[in-house]
């Protein structure tokens, strides 16, 4: 077992790395959620019904599920960096091309065309966070989850300020193709030095991207954590979904239940910001993932019954915290694994990515249809449904263990 000591030395080049990828997973929510943000303009200029509003905020999550797998097979074949820019060319023009889109079908092309670098990044952050930060991958990891929250609130709260609808697409479109340059320009596959070997090299173009993906998925413990991870964004992501209708449903306004219901942004934020960094100092994280994982399910299945005001407010946010931890340390596992590693680290990221997406989307869908507008039952299923990772994390190996033997 490798102590702290025998740690490999970690080049601070990774620093830049992860400010031009979190960057890039910012905009990204800044774009989508634009969407929301200035629903009151778009859907009126559109011509769209509710139903078609939630299917293009969606479209860009919608995207990866198709793409996750080819993206992470194809960047261990030919490396993140090259993958990676070429859906950011493809992201630009999507988010430019709002700009002529003024119709449902024209806008849901322009924005599937917006979530391909995404995907493409999200599918091999493992892949390139393990690489340059090793056994801080899991840290690298949180930063890059929090960027998402930010963007999110910084598209609510600036959007509304600029004066069309337009001003605010190319603000945001001219953000991403800056972002695009500095990706090109300054993102690296792998430090200095720690190039591959001829023979390896050989062997890896030899390899199809199938081939990649075959290896990724042979790895049952790949498929339970994109089973875990699923889990847990599917709970999270139906929980976030109702909070505000079943709010206004308690006796709230719809601007107290928005609020409200924004406020357990704040825990998830610091939950993927701290969280990792504060399970690696336990001796074990299973344990400690565990326990966060049932309090945080437990609070979910609580909320209809928690008292509104201050008693609410607290446990939104111990909600939002207990909810995040976890996540950024179960999606850098697979890199630890000896039958993926940074090889394979890809098409595992990809696999993992595919799951649990298509688990978000089905796992919401599936909570509405048992218990309709019961929001307490809706509220318990969900804490059940969260709580249900913790039989995956019981069953893979060890977070910390593994950190400290790479």
């Amino acid at each position: 077992m490798m102590d702290e000591r025998q740690m490999p030395k970690l080049s601070n080049y990774r620093w830049i790395i992860l400010a031009i990828a979190a960057l890039l997973d910012a905009i990204s929510s800044y774009i989508q959620f634009q969407i929301s943000a200035l629903a009151t303009q778009i859907m009126p200029e559109l011509h769209i019904s509710p139903a078609q509003f939630s299917s293009l905020l969606m479209a860009p999550m919608l995207i990866a599920v198709f793409l996750s797998i080819p993206a992470g097979s194809l960047a261990d074949k030919f490396g993140a960096k090259k993958i990676v820019a070429i859906g950011c060319v493809i992201s630009v023009l999507g988010a430019y091309g709002r700009l002529i889109a003024h119709n449902f079908v024209t806008m849901m092309i322009m924005l599937l065309l917006f979530g391909v670098y995404m995907a493409l990044l999200n599918a091999n952050t493992l892949k390139l966070f393990g690489t340059w930060f090793k056994q801080d991958t899991n840290l690298a990891m949180g930063v890059f989850f929090a960027s998402a929250s930010i963007g999110i609130m910084l598209s609510q709260v600036t959007s509304p300020m600029f004066p069309s609808v337009e001003a605010a697409y190319i603000f945001s479109s001219s953000v991403l193709l800056v972002l695009t340059i500095c990706w090109v320009l300054f993102v690296k596959d792998m430090p200095a030095g720690e190039e591959l070997p001829p023979e390896a090299v050989k062997q890896d173009r030899a390899e199809s991207s199938m081939e990649f993906f075959k290896t990724a998925a042979r790895s049952k413990k790949t498929w339970l954590v994109a089973l875990s991870v699923g889990c847990g964004m599917g709970a999270s992501e139906a929980f976030s979904g109702i909070l505000p209708q079943a709010f206004v449903a308690r006796g709230m306004t719809p601007a107290g239940a928005g609020m409200a219901a924004a406020v357990g942004t704040i825990g998830s934020l610091c939950g993927s910001l701290f969280g990792p960094a504060l399970i690696n100092k336990a001796r074990k994280a299973k344990p400690v993932m565990m326990l966060v994982t049932l309090l945080g399910g437990l609070l979910i299945a609580m909320t209809w019954y928690i008292p509104i005001g201050m008693p609410l407010t607290i446990a939104l946010i111990l909600g939002g915290l207990f909810g995040a931890i976890t996540g950024p340390i179960m999606q850098s596992l697979p890199i630890t694994f000896p039958e993926i590693g940074p090889k394979y680290a890809g098409s595992a990221g990809g696999l993992v990515g595919t799951v649990s997406l298509l688990l978000s989307y089905c796992i919401p869908v599936i909570v509405s249809a048992i218990a309709g507008r019961n929001y307490a039952l809706t509220f318990m299923i969900q804490g059940l449904v969260f709580v249900i990772t913790i039989i995956f994390m019981a069953i893979l190996p060890d977070a910390n263990d593994a950190r400290r033997r790479k």
